[in-house]
């Protein structure tokens, strides 16, 4: 390659990557040291404020990752919380007073939300500062953040490539540096998809440690529940460990504020291939594998697994998701007075075909899918974690799982991407993604996934600092 070609690339590889870490009030912290500092007196949470929706404004111009801007951002809360004064943002699917909420469809006018969502209400009891809401995809259907009309949210990696989904608005501007930490939830992968595509940490908690979301707790099968995105494995132990104290579910093991590794060595199963079928590809198949050797290299065992879901499962979960479009359909007008359906996006409508095809089968889906408990528990026996990809590949291009894309196409791309993250919302136990020590040969990240029992996040996140400590996780700050 010659001198002009190494720049040119050199060019287009600036282009394509977003960051806007820089030597303001932020720096590279993370939320726990950002915190740190604001109670030292290092920086005020007014500048922290005005410096971060600065950069929230900057990524958004190139990443169109924001749905809702805040004007004159200012600290909220009464100065107290592990996070005060830590700016973030909300995933425009929950309400904050004030602020409509459009849920990425373009099937309706939302209204500002008269009251905070419970979620909201936990997360603000933190102490952190909110500057807007993040964009998602159509009712947080997709495994992308893209839609029919409009800009796609794209990845600060490399910016022709997908952010994830559904949480994608917020996981790009964590990686991309706007806000150490971002509102993310996750109804069958949409903390971990984008975690994964974008290098993060994300963690999706035990059904009921954090407070019910509004919307699953209406459904059949409750398999929402919200989080956060972030960039240090302490800052997702410090939120879980301050919103434990605005809320103790009765029914979980406590969790209090986990530190760092644990001397316990763990029994760990390896789940490479999914138990749909999909095949996973070289580069994820290798951030798995090199992963489980470092895990043995630190004095773990690691030996294969099988999860033998019932072989119905990816139909079933497909139905049952077509199940949550055919209710919003018919019940959007709670949304907006003018809601249409028919405004919905591809990928909404062929749900609700596919549901409206098959709902003579809901009870037997149900039955099925509640039986899936039974299924994890005997993968677990004899282990403590299960390590598996997030995806079964890489993150794509923008356009592979647009909403635009023919729906039997766009399905049969769905299910051999997300091939692994759904059972655990079925079962509603934690799963946290965790970027691989490496990133692909394009300069994009791999997440790997760590699966535990209900209540085990304590084991989980001492597993990711145990990682993280080995091998600190790629940044876009030093790419």
């Amino acid at each position: 390659m010659t001198t002009s070609e190494e720049q040119s690339q050199g060019r287009e590889q600036e282009r394509t990557r977003v960051h806007v870490f820089r030597d303001d009030a932020l720096g590279d912290l993370d939320a726990v040291g950002l915190a740190a500092a604001i109670r030292r007196g290092e920086v005020s949470p007014a500048e922290v404020a005005r410096d971060a929706a600065a950069r929230v404004r900057d990524a958004d111009a190139r990443l169109d990752a924001v749905q809702v801007h805040l004007d004159v951002p200012a600290p909220q809360g009464d100065g107290g919380g592990a996070f005060a004064g830590v700016p973030t943002l909300v995933k425009d699917n929950t309400d904050v007073a004030g602020l409509p909420t459009g849920h990425g469809s373009a099937a309706f006018v939302p209204r500002p939300a008269r009251r905070h969502a419970a979620f909201t209400r936990q997360l603000l009891s933190t102490g952190v500062t909110v500057l807007g809401k993040t964009r998602l995809p159509e009712f947080g259907f997709s495994p992308t953040t893209e839609f029919e009309e409009g800009p796609p949210v794209r990845n600060p990696w490399n910016t022709g490539h997908s952010a994830g989904g559904s949480s994608g608005g917020s996981a790009a501007l964590v990686a991309a540096g706007a806000v150490p930490v971002a509102h993310a939830n996750d109804g069958g992968g949409s903390i971990r998809i984008p975690a994964a595509c974008c290098g993060l940490v994300g963690l999706k908690p035990t059904r009921g440690r954090t407070v019910p979301n509004a919307q699953g707790r209406q459904l059949p099968i409750d398999i929402v529940v919200d989080g956060l995105v972030s960039r240090t494995v302490r800052d997702s132990a410090a939120f879980l460990a301050a919103a434990e104290l605005h809320h103790r579910n009765p029914k979980l093991p406590a969790l209090g504020l986990v530190e760092g590794p644990a001397d316990r060595r763990l029994r760990i199963g390896l789940l490479v291939d999914s138990p749909n079928g999909a095949r996973t590809d070289d580069a994820t198949r290798a951030a798995v594998t090199e992963t489980a050797r470092r895990l043995e290299r630190l004095g773990h065992t690691v030996t294969p697994v099988e999860l033998a879901v019932d072989p119905r499962f990816t139909e079933d979960f497909l139905t049952y998701w077509g199940l949550l479009s055919f209710l919003i359909g018919a019940t959007g007008r709670t949304m907006g007075a003018e809601f249409d359906r028919h405004r919905m996006d591809g990928l909404s409508r062929g749900l609700r075909a596919t549901y409206v095809a098959n709902w003579r089968r809901t009870p037997g889906v149900l039955r099925r899918l509640r039986r899936t408990r039974e299924a994890y528990a005997a993968a677990f026996r004899g282990l403590d974690v299960i390590l598996s990809p997030v995806l079964a590949h890489t993150t794509p291009p923008l356009g592979h799982l647009s909403p635009s894309v023919p729906y039997a196409t766009l399905i049969e791309r769905i299910l051999a991407y997300v091939a692994f993250t759904p059972v655990n919302n079925v079962v509603g136990t934690p799963s946290i993604s965790l970027p691989a020590a490496s990133t692909t040969a394009d300069g994009l990240p791999v997440g790997v996934m760590f699966s535990g029992r209900p209540g085990a996040e304590r084991t989980l996140l001492e597993l990711a600092f145990e990682l993280e400590a080995d091998q600190p996780f790629p940044s876009l700050k030093d790419a």
